[in-house]
C-alpha cells in the first residue's frame, strides 16, 4: 500500500516505518502524503491505542530530502514557506494532537526536520549512536516544523540557542542528560524497550492519556488559573469514564485493570 513508510498494527500498537533507507529516511513529498493517510487511519480505525514511530536502516530521518525540491527553469527558488505550511506544520500537528500516546523509537541520526519529527513525539527511547543536529542553518535557514517551540522548552533557551545557531551533533546520551529524551539503550536493546513502553501504554486508559498529553503539550501557554480551570473540565469528564470506574475497581479488589480506552 505504501512506497515510503511500512504501518504494522498488533495489539493495539500502530508501529509507523519511516522506509527511505537509502535517503536516510528523509522527507519527499510522496512520505509527507503517505504519512498524513497513514495517521489518519491509525487515529480514526477503532483499535489503535498507541503509536510507535521509528525509521529503517542507519538513520532515524535526515529531514527534506533536498533533491525532491523544485526550482524553476529559470533559477527561481522554491517556495519553502509554502511547503512548511502544506506538509510540515500538518505533520506536526498531527502527531501532537494525536488521542494517544506516541513513542519514538529513534534509531540513528535526527536532523532538521528529523529532529523536529522526534521532538512531537510523547516519548522518546534512542539507541545509543542515535544524534540531533538541528541542521538548518547549515543550509542557511532556521528551525522549523516546532523545533523552535520544543527544544527551546525542553533544554532552555542557551542550549536550544547553540544547537540551532552552531548545527552541531548532539549524542543520544547528552540528549538524555539535558532532558531532551527518556531514555537511552545499547543499540541491540533500545527497540526492545520501546516496544514494551508501547505496548504497556495500549493497555492504559487511552483517554486520560490523550488529555495528560494535552494538558501538558499546551502548558506553557497558560497562566495557571487557566490551566487549573482545564483540569477540572478534564477531571470531569473522565470522572465519567468507563477506564475510571475500572480503575478504581480493580483498585478496591485488588487485580490489575482490564482498561478499554474508553
Amino acid at each position: 500500500m505504501y512506497q515510503t513508510i511500512v504501518v504494522d498494527k498488533v495489539d493495539g500498537v500502530a508501529t509507523l516505518t519511516l522506509n527511505r533507507p537509502d535517503k536516510l529516511n528523509s522527507f519527499n513529498v510522496e512520505m509527507h502524503k503517505e504519512l498524513q493517510t497513514a495517521l489518519d487511519d491509525i487515529a480514526n480505525d477503532g483499535t489503535s491505542r498507541c503509536l510507535l514511530l521509528t525509521g529503517a536502516g542507519r538513520g532515524f530521518c535526515a529531514g527534506q530530502d533536498l533533491g525532491d525540491r523544485t526550482v524553476s527553469s529559470d533559477g527561481t527558488p522554491p517556495n519553502l514557506g509554502e511547503s512548511v505550511e502544506k506538509y510540515y506544520n500538518p505533520l506536526i500537528k498531527r502527531i501532537t494532537g494525536l488521542a494517544m500516546p506516541v513513542v519514538c523509537a529513534l534509531n540513528g541520526v535526527a536532523a532538521g526536520a528529523g529532529a523536529s519529527l522526534v521532538m512531537a513525539c510523547d516519548i522518546v527511547v534512542a539507541a545509543r549512536a542515535s544524534s540531533f543536529i538541528l541542521s538548518f542553518v547549515n543550509v542557511g535557514l532556521i528551525p522549523d516544523s516546532g523545533s523552535s517551540w520544543h527544544f527551546a522548552k525542553a533544554i532552555g533557551l542557551p542550549r536550544a540557542k547553540a544547537m540551532a545557531m552552531l548545527g552541531t551533533k548532539v549524542s543520544a546520551e547528552q540528549a538524555e542528560q539535558w532532558g531532551l529524551i527518556y531514555q537511552t539503550h545499547d543499540d541491540d536493546q533500545y527497540m526492545e524497550q520501546a516496544k514494551q513502553l508501547a505496548s504497556h501504554l495500549a493497555k492504559q486508559p487511552t483517554e486520560a492519556l490523550a488529555n495528560i498529553k494535552q494538558l501538558l503539550n499546551t502548558s506553557f501557554d497558560r497562566e495557571l488559573s487557566q490551566q487549573l480551570d482545564l483540569e477540572q473540565k478534564a477531571m470531569q469528564h473522565l470522572g465519567a469514564s468507563h477506564d475510571y470506574r475500572e480503575g478504581v475497581a480493580a483498585f478496591m479488589e485488588k487485580r490489575a485493570p482490564q482498561f478499554k480506552g474508553k
